[in-house]
């Protein structure tokens, strides 16, 4: 199949709408549903992403996209108790698999943003990720190949119009790619960098000098998210996954801040009295993540006050104070940094500390690094310019 016609393109008044290649055909079977416009811009951007985790650190990997940016990613390391009833796949009855485990985790960082997306997996779509995915609201998944059963339950989802994709892993795209604006062409050589070369982490300016493997690990994940999100961009990666990813940016320190922000959010939802709020049986998973996200906010009297309380929780909870937020906050350490571009200033590194991070990987190169590098010297960060700048739109 060389092209396929679309219902629109990114709005509905976008007309007429395909994919198609120019040579060759096109590297995807769609086994389910009707993909539109966004959805193979999501799908192709990250199964880009999944592809270079797992070929960079051997494991299986998923993403969650929306709008043409990561809202999650992860590799397919195992789940926590703890990981597993915040991702709220602790009552699952089949055995999590490491691809299931990678789609819990990049799925479940930030549920907010999640909501609605367009999932990748690196491997086979199993059973156990099948489920796991049907739970969610979310546009569709691709991946290189789906069990029978995997299959039989995706087509379930949405009354069976739910957006399934095969992908040609062997597929490998020109080296130069093309877009037009405003009916002028743009060509480019495709960005190839190698994000997995340990030559990245060679260049270490602080006085901290030491990369865990688990940070280096970490850095990689980091970075090659990045590759994909629409820039300015900042990702937080802790054991293996995003826990928070700042995409399209005009400010680099709105960028770390934002990001900050959520990495705190993904902490929070693991203090105990977050975990043990008493929800009522049957609310609605959007409700039930929407009711944490108030709860853990500034605003949280918007869930607590008296009449709205109760359409949620069996009983008030007490709030979750500002003290007990910081100190919670203050206990979430080993996490890395990573940004598509450099720092210009060290309050970026200030406000990066406070989200526990310890490690980060930056382009270098600001006429500030020196502040940069002082700022990471005061916690006893760890950083290494790469020389390598990550930008994408």
């Amino acid at each position: 199949m060389k092209e396929l016609e679309l219902k629109y393109g990114c709005n509905p008044n976008q007309k007429p709408s395909r994919i198609y290649m120019n040579e060759g055909e096109l590297p995807i079977e769609v086994l389910n549903g009707r993909p539109g416009y966004i959805n193979f811009l999501d799908a192709l951007n990250s199964w880009q992403l999944v592809k270079e985790l797992k070929d960079a650190t051997g494991l299986p990997a998923a993403a969650s996209f929306k709008h043409v940016s990561p809202a999650g990613a992860a590799v397919g390391l195992p789940l926590s108790d703890t990981l597993k009833k915040i991702y709220f796949v602790d009552d699952v009855k089949l055995p999590l698999t490491p691809i299931a485990c990678a789609y819990a985790r990049a799925r479940g960082a930030d549920r907010m943003s999640s909501y609605g997306d367009f999932i990748a997996l690196s491997d086979e779509c199993d059973a156990a990720t099948a489920t796991l995915i049907k739970r969610e609201v979310s546009d569709g998944v691709i991946a290189p190949s789906f069990s029978e059963e995997a299959l039989q339950i995706l087509r379930e989802k949405r009354k069976g119009t739910y957006n399934v994709i095969k992908i040609d892993p062997t597929y490998k795209p020109a080296p130069v790619e093309t877009k037009q604006c405003f009916g002028v062409t743009f060509e480019q050589g495709r960005n190839e960098v190698n994000l997995a070369d340990d030559a990245l982490f060679q260049n270490i300016p602080t006085q901290s000098k030491e990369f865990t493997p688990e940070a280096k690990r970490d850095l990689m994940i980091a970075l090659i998210t990045l590759k994909y999100t629409q820039s300015n961009s900042g990702c937080y990666v802790k054991d293996g996954q995003a826990i928070c990813i700042c995409a399209g940016q005009q400010s680099r320190i709105h960028c770390t801040r934002l990001a900050g922000n959520k990495a705190d959010i993904w902490w929070l939802r693991q203090c105990p009295k977050v975990m043990n709020l008493p929800f009522k049986e049957g609310i609605r998973r959007a409700d039930r993540d929407n009711t944490i996200d108030v709860y853990i906010s500034d605003d949280y009297e918007d869930v607590l006050a008296e009449g709205t309380w109760q359409t949620f929780f069996t009983e008030k909870p007490e709030p979750l104070t500002r003290e007990e937020k910081k100190a919670w906050i203050a206990q979430n350490t080993k996490v890395s940094l990573g940004s598509d571009a450099f720092f210009p200033f060290g309050d970026n590194i200030e406000r990066a500390h406070k989200s526990g991070v310890e490690f980060i990987a930056q382009a270098g190169g600001s006429v500030r690094d020196d502040n940069v590098i002082e700022t990471c010297d005061k916690y006893g960060i760890t950083m290494a310019f790469t020389g390598v700048r990550l930008f994408h739109h």
